[in-house]
């Protein structure tokens, strides 16, 4: 319960701090900004949720990223922007599901053969595009846009839709599936796991897969923004979305953790941004503050793992 009231105690906080500090923060456009700012940080949370519930970290989620932007501008002007978008989703998973394998294949720590593999994944983004900007056919611009545009639901864009589907359907996954369940009983113990029968590599390599597919999906939500695609595109992403994740009250240890809660920590993340935008503050200060989140959602996860061992 302590973690569940904390975060919601701490959304709501900044919540109403930010409405009684500023005449603007509750206007219409503002709040669809603030949704439509989390959206790229809230997919990848979502990914980020499902390795870390599963005791794993994906530091090649960002280059997965940049890639999948790429090859979505890449393969528009041969396929049509539908083929498009479609080739930069795919290209997500595909190495969403390389980098587990590569994960399982080596059996190198998560932590270290992700972050090799998004040092590979970049340099290929760098060979793809020669290091150059890539930008779809001047004739499809707009079309490939469209992504990007407000909806007829107050001016909601189309990605805020987006991520709410896609967390919706990785919320089903952990918490109504088994699949999600075996990656509780693998992150909170490994070897329990194996010794009741799971097969550890498969459920580690389709989560990755999954991973892999939210970046590439918050890939091509970047590229339709800007209309284009470079090969340093969302670089250190990843980190922000495990600060949102921890910040949310998932356990880095793994074994405990819900879709809800990353995206609550890239809602938090998002509202200190618009906060000091609002209200003038200096952004240096920005990143201090998150730091502090992060080491007292870490401290706090430390504290009710011990009483929860001490009660047990």
């Amino acid at each position: 319960m302590a973690r569940d009231h904390g975060i919601l105690a701490v959304l709501a906080g900044l919540f109403l701090a930010l409405s009684l500090s500023t005449d603007t923060f509750l206007t219409s456009g503002n709040l669809v900004n603030v949704l439509d700012q989390t959206v790229v940080v809230g997919l990848l949370a979502c990914g980020m949720t499902l390795c870390v519930v599963c005791g794993m970290f994906d530091f090649s989620m960002s280059a997965v990223l940049a890639v999948s932007a790429v090859v979505a501008i890449k393969v528009t002007p041969v396929g049509g922007i539908a083929a498009g978008y479609a080739a930069g989703i795919g290209t997500g998973l595909v190495m969403g599901l390389v980098t587990g394998l590569v994960v399982e294949a080596t059996r190198v720590h998560s932590f270290i053969a992700t972050l090799a593999l998004g040092i590979v994944y970049r340099g290929l983004a760098i060979v793809i595009t020669g290091g150059a900007i890539v930008y779809p056919e001047p004739a499809q611009l707009q079309d490939f846009q469209a992504l990007g545009m407000p909806t007829v639901i107050g001016g909601i864009t189309i990605p805020t839709l987006i991520l709410a589907g896609v967390a919706a359907t990785c919320w089903v996954v952990l918490s109504s599936t088994t699949l999600g369940r075996r990656a509780y009983a693998i992150g909170g113990n490994a070897t329990a796991a194996r010794l009741a029968g799971i097969r550890i590599a498969s459920v580690r390599v389709t989560v990755f897969a999954i991973s892999g597919t939210c970046a590439g999906i918050a890939g091509l939500v970047m590229a339709t923004r800007s209309g284009t695609a470079q090969a340093d595109l969302g670089t250190l992403l990843e980190l922000t979305a495990i600060a949102a994740v921890v910040i949310g009250g998932t356990s880095i240890l793994g074994g405990h953790g819900a879709i809800w809660r990353g995206l609550a920590g890239a809602l938090i993340l998002t509202l200190i941004s618009n906060g000091f935008n609002l209200l003038g503050w200096n952004l240096i200060y920005k990143q201090t503050i998150e730091g502090l989140l992060i080491l007292a959602a870490v401290t706090l996860d430390r504290r009710l793992r011990k009483d929860q061992q001490a009660s047990s």
